[in-house]
């Protein structure tokens, strides 16, 4: 069972594979994790993620997936001069 706040979460957790260490918890500057009903790690706050991918780096079952958003781009400023 995968256990994501809603569909296109940054965060994901696998809670078949989370042993409920903790280590994620306490390792995101944003809070974005907390442990859910089933004591298992689960995304609380998924619009705070700042996807600094610390939760995904620690986690030491492999149980955590950060999805890294697409930047906003600002269309037309590069090459915005053609040299006419």
């Amino acid at each position: 069972m995968t256990s994501a706040a809603s569909p296109g979460a940054p965060v994901t957790v696998k809670s078949a594979w989370c042993k409920s260490c903790g280590i994620c918890i306490s390792v995101c500057p944003k809070n974005v994790l907390e442990f859910g009903h089933d004591g298992k790690a689960t995304p609380a706050r998924p619009d705070d993620c700042i996807q600094c991918q610390m939760c995904e780096m620690m986690c030491p079952d492999l149980a955590i997936t950060v999805v890294m958003r697409a930047k906003a781009t600002t269309a037309g400023k590069e090459g915005a001069s053609d040299g006419r």
